[in-house]
């Protein structure tokens, strides 16, 4: 029988080679500490979290809520650019904490956020994200991101396809999403996938 090739995404490790205990894409961008996923979903819902300009940083450190000796254990909990914090539960569908679930989270200083992901299931946005974070282990050279500023900056906006000429230095795609991932560009998730018309534009502070 023929084996069907296996080709490695670009900028990831073989999912195949991961430990089990390890989620694809393995790349984090706002991650505070190690993250460690108890499940896909947990994983995918973390990828929005990655792309998401309103979330400063999110830690899977410090999830397990407590009342009255009893414990549940949330995925995430996410400090948005405001300060404020809240903490995430994640499931296929909507997650069924107990009823003092806010209580213990607004205790801890937080609030409390459940998330069906089944929600996002045609989600434009998620798979952009996945497809994005493929390339989130690059960086950009110096020049590269120079240039491509700069002609943004003359332009006003460039699409995907036009953009992949500023790059002489590295690889065109991955430096693109590294660019896009550290928010030095802007490109809606929303709308459609992304494909060589989507356009880019510079994020300014």
């Amino acid at each position: 029988m023929t084996s069907i090739p296996f080709e490695t995404p670009p900028g990831d490790v073989d999912p195949r080679r991961a430990s089990p205990r390890f989620y694809y894409p393995l790349a984090t961008i706002k991650c505070a500490g190690t993250p460690n996923f108890r499940s896909q979903e947990a994983r995918d819902f973390a990828c929005l979290l990655d792309v998401d300009p309103d979330v400063a940083s999110w830690t899977c450190i410090g999830v397990e809520l407590s009342y009255a000796g009893e414990a549940y254990l949330t995925d995430f909990v996410v400090t948005g650019t405001d300060g404020r914090t809240f903490v995430v539960d994640v499931a296929r569908s909507r997650p069924t904490p107990p009823d003092w679930i806010e209580l213990a989270a607004e205790l801890a200083g937080h609030r409390y956020r459940p998330v069906a992901m089944a929600e996002f299931a045609d989600s434009f946005r998620l798979t952009n994200a996945k497809d994005l974070l493929r390339y989130g282990f690059y960086r950009c050279p110096l020049g590269d991101r120079i240039r491509l500023l700069a002609a943004l900056d003359e332009m006003g906006s460039l699409s995907v396809a036009e953009s992949l000429a500023a790059f002489r230095e590295g690889r065109p795609m991955g430096c693109l999403a590294a660019l896009i991932l550290q928010g030095f560009l802007e490109i809606e998730l929303d709308d459609a996938l992304i494909g060589p018309e989507t356009a880019i534009r510079r994020i300014r502070d």
